[in-house]
Parts: structure tokens; C-alpha cells; sequence
């Protein structure tokens, strides 16, 4: 039964009737483009959260990750933890996405910078979809493959996860997206760990993993693939870049609230690096009880371990919850991708006057082009962990003129464009020039990109000052006080079922609503007073993010030592 037990086809049979009732359920609630694209900014915090999670957590993390501790003991794990230095600052800058009002992160670059730096936003974020798209299905198919024992080959079962995801999506959108989110992840969180206690027991405890093991396995830096070096730019090519990921504004920016916003985005993201300490860990184990697989098919060691070691009816379970992921994820990518087209390019350029019903129709067309691209990646990737180092690079281009577009007035245009050419640039001539590897190529494009967008903002034009007016009015605006930006003649693109507190008698904004990285150039040039009151959510917030950030890494790095 395609290497299966009748158990595991029930479970299986029973997932996918439920979800894709589930899906078609959500069609129902689907009235206009912003609640396809955007739930109708309707979410609260579990769903933010689940949102969060599921979107963020998809097959390729569980492969790679996996697939790295194999070969590299623990270190595999920074291959999902390079976003753990970045989370905390999630925190502050959901608020920024959500008082925006903007539908997609290419409507940010139009309305800071203007049409042409959007467009190249476009070109790089549909790129980065189908890429990822790629990367998920064909993490999806090789841990099928090993759940199967070979009898699912990839190649087969990659257009059957597609035409899996494009009937749910289409059908409704990102609240299919969300709704199967909350049931897949916990799906996940709960299978990342279930199979350690089973690998412990079929090694006869942890202190055999310690004998039979290297030492570096067990350690947070390995020797060769994962070092310090590498580790360190990572983390800071993540932080650049995780801004810009193009589904991220409606991850970051789809909550009721900004509260909402913060907590589902920070510690729905914590949820996931809790999550990739179990893939870490079934990889080292792995290799230890699956001994002899190459580097050309460690990928296949997180499926294998599952069909090892879990009993019959939870390899069904995992297998769902696997494809479950991809379903959900590519799903919400294929719908975040057809917003980018849809407002971006086809109702500014190609039919200002097009109606919600035409926007609805094209968007569904438009995903099925970024589909196909999809599966051109997925079968041309030679590895998951190729295509994620690819796709982190990419992204970064345009994070430099995110980050310097919210702190600083003076970024405009040219140096939004000339920043992005300069990194791309940098980036071919450290690869195929030099033949340096990521770490040295993240070191070298990310600096040049910085002083190249400050230095030729400084000496062209500055942006229209009522470009500048509207957005940064937006800014200063918490949600909930849209009337006054109604009253100041700011356009929202989408408010949604906006909640928070009234401003006060007189209209203006209440002094504990300010967002601290907003303010920053005008703090340092003291054009504006810090005091608690105005920065205490912020500041309050990104500390303990920053600290449960440490408490999990203090946590994983003693459970290795474990049985030591």
C-alpha cells in the first residue's frame, strides 16, 4: 500500500476530507480582495499566532535542519536559527507593518519610494515565492519519499502537493491559509519531539549517543559547514533581510490590533525555534541509527526516522501534518505572490478601474503562474539547503532600503535602486570573481549595500515631502485612530476591522503609542525627547523577547549535554 499500513491511509483520508471541507468552508467568507489577500485584518492573537507558526513552518526547515545535523551534529540547527536573533525585534516592527495599512510590502517601496522601486520589489519578491514554492515542494516529496521507503518517488509526488495546495488556495485564500495553519502546527510541534523519546530508547539512553558520537555533534558550532563565522552572517543577512519577505506584511500586519500583530508574530516565530531544536536533534540521532547516508541524501534522514520509529497510524499522522504544511504554506505564498500582481501591477498599470470581482479573478489566475514557476524550482534545486541560502540572499537586496526608509526621512529612490544593483553586484563578483562562500559574500554586499544607499540619497534629490508626510503620518498613527488620518487627507488602502484606544480630547495621539525604530534618526539628532512613557511597549517587549531568545538557547545547549 505504497509503503504504508491501512492505518496510516485512514488517518491520511481523514486529514485531508477535513481540511479541504475546511478550505471550502472558508470560500464562504470571502467578499472582496482584502479578505482574500488579508483576512480582512480580522485576526486576534491565537489566530495571528497560528498564523505565524503554520505559515512560517513548512517541510524544507524539518528536511534541512535535519539534514544538517547529520553531518553536523547540533550546529544543523542555525540553518531555522538564524531568524532567532531576529524575532525579538518582530516585536517592533509588526506595529509598523499594521499601522501602514498597506496590503502588500510592494505597496511600502511604492508609496516611501515611489512606482520603479516597487517594481523591482515585484520582480525580486515573485522570484523569492517561486523559489520557496520549490524548496517546499521538494522538501515535501524527498521526506515522503523516505516515509514511503522509496515507493513514493519525489518526482511523482511533487505535482500531487501542488494541485493539493492551488484547490485550497484558490478556493480561500489566506483564511484557508490561517485556519489550516492552527491545525497543522500543532500537528508539528507536537511530531518534532515524538520521535525522541523513541530514539533515545532504541540507542539505549543519551549516554550512547555521547559514546558513539563525535563531541561536535553535540555542539552549537561544528567544524567545515556550520561555523562561527558562518553562523554570524547568517544572523546578520536575516535580520537585513527577514523585513522584506514578502509575506511578512500579512503575517506581521493582519491582526484586529497592534498588540495582536506583536505577540502573534514574536512568539508565534518562538514556537518555531522550539520546534527546530526536535529536528535538530532527530539528526544527530539519525546518525547514529541510520548510519550511511552521503551528503547528496542526508535530506531523507528526518523521513526515515519518522517511518523507523514512529508506530503505525502516527507515520500517517506525520505524513499529514507534512503535507499539511506545504499546503498551507505554499497556499499563503501563492496568495501573497497574486496580491503583489494583482494591486501592484495589474490595477496601477494594466486596469486602474477594475472591479473587486476582476481583482479576485485575475489574483487566482496570477497564483497559477507563480505555481508553475514553483515547479520549475522544485525540480532544478539540487538541494533544500541550496535553495534556502539562495533565497536569503536575494531578499537581503531590498532590506537595506526597507530599514533606512522607516528610520531616516532622507532615504529616497535612487538610493533605494542604486543600494539594491551595488549588493546583486557585490554578490556575483565575491561568488564567480573570487569564489568566496556565503559567509564572505554576505560580508561583503551587505556593507556595500548600506553606505551606498546613505551616500547617494545624500547627494540626489529628496523624496516629495508630502510622500513623506502621508507616510510617516501613518506611522504616528495608532490603529484605531483612523479618523484622524481621514482628517489629514490620508489615503488607507486597507483599514480592516481595525481595534485600539480612541485618541484623546483634542485628537492627538496618546504619548505611550510611539515605535521606537521609527523615531530613531530623529532621537539621535535630537529632534525629539526619549522618555519611557512613549517607547515602554517597545522597549518592554523586545526585552523579553531578547530574553526568552537566550532561554531557549541556554535550554537546548543543556539538554545536549544530557547524558554527557
Amino acid at each position: 500500500m505504497l509503503g504504508l499500513s491501512s492505518i496510516d491511509w485512514l488517518v491520511l483520508a481523514a486529514y485531508f476530507i477535513g481540511t479541504t471541507a475546511l478550505g471550502f468552508w472558508t470560500m464562504r467568507q470571502i467578499k472582496s480582495a482584502g479578505d482574500y489577500f488579508m483576512g480582512g485584518r480580522g485576526f486576534g492573537k491565537v489566530m495571528m499566532v497560528a498564523q505565524a507558526f503554520g505559515v512560517g513552518t513548512h517541510t524544507d526547515q524539518p528536511v534541512s535542519v535535519s539534514g544538517a545535523a547529520y553531518t553536523n551534529g547540533l550546529a544543523g540547527i542555525w540553518y531555522q536559527w538564524v531568524y532567532m536573533f531576529s524575532t525579538p525585534f518582530f516585536w517592533m516592527i509588526a506595529p509598523i507593518y499594521r499601522r501602514l495599512r498597506y496590503v502588500t510590502m510592494a505597496d511600502f517601496f511604492e508609496r516611501r519610494y515611489g512606482g520603479a522601486v516597487a517594481m523591482l520589489y515585484c520582480l525580486v519578491a515573485v522570484v523569492y515565492f517561486t523559489m520557496n514554492m520549490g524548496i517546499m515542494l521538494k522538501g515535501t516529496a524527498v521526506t515522503v519519499e523516505a516515509l514511503t521507503g522509496g515507493v513514493v518517488r519525489e518526482e511523482f509526488l511533487i505535482p500531487i502537493a501542488t494541485l493539493l495546495f492551488v484547490a485550497y488556495g484558490l478556493a480561500g485564500g489566506i483564511v484557508a491559509a490561517v485556519y489550516t495553519d492552527l491545525v497543522q502546527g500543532i500537528l508539528i510541534l507536537v511530531l518534532s519531539f515524538m520521535m525522541i523519546p523513541f530514539a533515545v530508547q532504541a540507542a539505549g539512553g543519551m549516554a550512547a549517543f555521547h559514546e558513539q558520537l563525535p563531541e561536535h555533534m553535540f555542539s552549537l558550532v561544528a567544524p567545515g559547514e556550520v561555523t562561527l563565522w558562518f553562523i554570524v552572517a547568517a544572523v546578520v543577512n536575516a535580520i537585513v533581510h527577514v523585513v522584506v519577505l514578502p509575506h511578512h506584511m500579512a503575517i506581521g500586519g493582519s491582526g484586529r490590533t497592534e498588540f495582536a500583530c506583536r505577540a502573534g508574530w514574536t512568539y508565534g516565530n518562538f514556537l518555531k525555534r522550539f520546534a527546530t531544536a526536535g529536528w535538530a536533534f532527530t539528526g544527530v540521532f539519525a546518525a547514529l541509527l541510520i548510519p550511511g547516508l552521503t551528503d547528496a541524501n542526508r535530506e531523507q534522514a528526518f523521513g526515515l526516522m519518522a517511518r523507523e520509529l514512529l508506530p503505525a497510524g502516527f507515520v500517517g499522522l506525520m505524513l499529514a501534518a507534512i503535507v499539511a504544511a506545504v499546503m498551507s504554506t505554499c497556499d499563503a505564498f501563492m496568495v501573497h505572490a497574486s496580491a503583489l500582481f494583482t494591486n501592484n501591477v495589474y490595477k496601477r498599470y494594466l486596469r486602474p478601474q477594475a472591479t473587486e470581482r476582476d481583482i479576485l479573478r485575475v489574483a487566482r489566475w496570477a497564483a497559477l503562474g507563480v505555481v508553475g514557476g514553483g515547479l520549475v524550482f522544485a525540480y532544478g534545486f539540487p538541494s533544500v539547503v541550496d535553495g534556502i541560502k539562495l533565497a536569503w540572499q536575494i531578499t537581503a537586496f531590498m532590506g537595506i532600503a526597507f530599514w533606512l526608509g522607516v528610520m531616516w526621512p532622507g532615504a529616497n529612490r535612487w538610493g533605494a535602486v542604486t543600494s539594491a544593483l551595488a549588493m546583486f553586484g557585490t554578490l556575483l563578483i565575491t561568488k564567480f570573481g573570487f569564489g568566496w562562500g556565503f559567509a564572505g559574500q554576505v560580508a561583503a554586499y551587505i556593507p556595500v549595500g548600506l553606505v551606498t544607499c546613505i551616500l547617494v540619497s545624500r547627494f540626489t534629490r529628496r523624496e516629495d515631502s508630502e510622500r513623506l508626510r502621508q507616510f510617516y503620518l501613518l506611522l504616528d498613527t495608532p490603529v484605531g485612530q483612523e479618523q484622524r488620518l481621514r482628517d489629514a487627507g490620508v489615503e488607507i488602502l486597507l483599514e480592516g476591522r481595525s481595534e485600539g484606544r480612541q485618541s484623546n480630547s483634542v485628537g492627538e495621539v496618546d504619548n505611550e503609542d510611539g515605535l521606537l525604530l521609527v523615531d530613531l534618526f530623529a532621537l539621535l539628532r535630537g529632534d525629539r525627547r526619549f522618555t519611557w512613557a512613549r517607547y515602554r511597549v517597545d522597549m518592554l517587549g523586545f526585552g523579553a523577547a531578547a530574553a526568552l531568545a537566550a532561554l531557549t538557547i541556554a535550554v537546548v545547549w543543556l539538554l545536549a549535554r544530557w547524558g554527557a
